[in-house]
């Protein structure tokens, strides 16, 4: 019983650690612009699959640890995640209800408003936003979120029980 209780934590732990992982990998320069957001995928996703395990507390460490492997503010990203995190739980339900092209849709959306919270937060603490090149993760990112929710995403619903 126990084990059955335990392997749902552990995907979520094993998707966190690989969206990190994702997130702080070097790239070419050329490639770190296109990068998407790996680790709000995960913690979007979450939230919308499985919002008591992946709900604001998730978020919120999310956002600190890739505060600290970016060596940005920290809080930035925290911020951030938890604001998003807090929207999917809110609308979860209706989020999920939605297809997925509308679903893509409105995860633009959501990447939007972390984009546009870290633009703000950079610009408050004297950090160049002068770059358009930071909306680019925007399309790569909504882009990402069709494939797994197309191929294997709502085959997970009921694991989080």
């Amino acid at each position: 019983m126990n084990a059955e209780r335990s392997a749902p934590r552990m995907l979520l732990y094993v998707s966190a650690l690989l969206g990190l992982l994702l997130s702080v990998l070097p790239l070419p320069h050329v490639l770190e612009w296109l990068r998407p957001d790996f680790l709000l995928l995960v913690v979007i996703w979450f939230a919308l699959m499985a919002p008591r395990a992946g709900g604001l507390l998730f978020a919120f460490v999310a956002g600190l640890a890739l505060d600290a492997f970016r060596g940005v503010v920290l809080g930035q990203h925290a911020l951030a995640f938890v604001v998003v995190a807090y929207l999917v739980h809110r609308f979860h339900l209706r989020i999920r209800m939605k297809p997925l092209l509308q679903q893509s849709a409105l995860v633009f959306g959501l990447l939007l408003l972390y984009q546009a919270l870290l633009w703000w937060i950079d610009g408050v603490t004297g950090h160049p936003v002068n770059s358009g090149a930071r909306w680019l993760p925007l399309v790569t990112g909504t882009l990402l979120w069709l494939f797994p929710e197309s191929t294997s995403g709502r085959g997970l619903d009921g694991c989080f029980g």
